[in-house]
């Protein structure tokens, strides 16, 4: 097989593969069926024509009956008169008008055969027509019937071209999902533990725990006046002041005791006095 043989073989080939693929066999039997059916129309159309032919010819036909009748008269009148040349020249017409229409009879006849030979093939294309539509009605529904019971077994399956498709589109959602869901936590983690700095402030993090801390102590502080203020101190903090300035006194009290030395006259009198006190 020779190159060019080759080439062509592949490309016919090639595309009876994609006629396949294209081809929609409820197309296709819709198609063959309006083909038929032109045919049929073909068919009747030859018919009319043949039969209006065959119309014209049977006028013919008449027309020559009557001028045969008519020769027969003259005939006979020319005999009346006398006139043997001129009954003879009508009986010659008579002769040739006789022949014309054994010529038109033979034609209409072979008309009519023809004519009755395609009213059959008609008859018979169109019961054929019949059947085919029935046939094609059945193939057609058989058809339908196979291709959504494959859809559905595809569907409930995923294995059509766009289930597959579907699930691919769903894995890769999940997917694109589960990876910003991990970069939104891992952001907030960074956030917390201060590895990401504010780009708008030059502090770092030190000087926003100071801030912080600085801000809640003044927030308290106002808070303690606002209270104060409204008559609704808190009476266990002033007791617990006062509890403390109780033990700063004992304490300074022990301390200057302890620090300052003792007059031995100045006990010795305090005792005395003591004494009288007593007496």
């Amino acid at each position: 097989m020779g190159v060019l043989s080759r080439m062509s073989y592949v490309v016919r080939s090639k595309i009876n593969a994609i006629l396949n693929r294209a081809e929609d066999p409820s197309e296709t039997l819709d198609y063959s069926y309006e083909q038929m059916r032109d045919e049929l129309q073909e068919v009747k159309q030859g018919i009319a024509d043949l039969t209006t032919q065959k119309k014209r010819l049977e006028m013919q036909k008449r027309r020559l009956e009557e001028n045969i009748e008519k020769h027969n008269q003259q005939a006979r009148e020319a005999v009346n008169q006398d006139r043997e040349d001129l009954a003879r020249r009508a009986l010659e017409k008579k002769k040739q008008k006789m022949n014309q229409i054994e010529d038109l009879e033979g034609q209409i006849a072979s008309l009519q055969e023809t004519q009755d030979n395609l009213v059959e093939k008609k008859d018979e294309l169109q019961n054929r027509i019949e059947e085919f539509r029935t046939k094609k009605e059945s193939m057609k529904a058989r058809y339908e019937a196979a291709e959504a019971q494959s859809r559905v077994s595809e569907a409930m399956t995923g294995a059509g071209e766009e289930m597959e498709d579907v699930g691919r589109a769903i894995e890769r959602a999940e997917e694109r999902t589960e990876d910003m869901e991990a970069r939104a936590e891992a952001m907030d983690e960074l956030q917390e533990s201060g590895v990401f700095e504010d780009a708008l402030s030059d502090k770092d993090s030190l000087d926003r725990e100071l801030e912080e801390v600085r801000t809640s102590g003044e927030v308290d502080a106002e808070l303690e006046t606002l209270k104060a203020e409204m008559g609704k101190g808190s009476t266990e903090t002033d007791e617990a002041d006062a509890e403390a300035d109780l033990e700063d006194l004992e304490t300074e009290s022990e301390t200057e005791s302890e620090s300052e030395p003792v007059d031995e006259d100045v006990e010795a009198e305090l005792e005395e006095l003591k004494d009288e006190e007593d007496s």
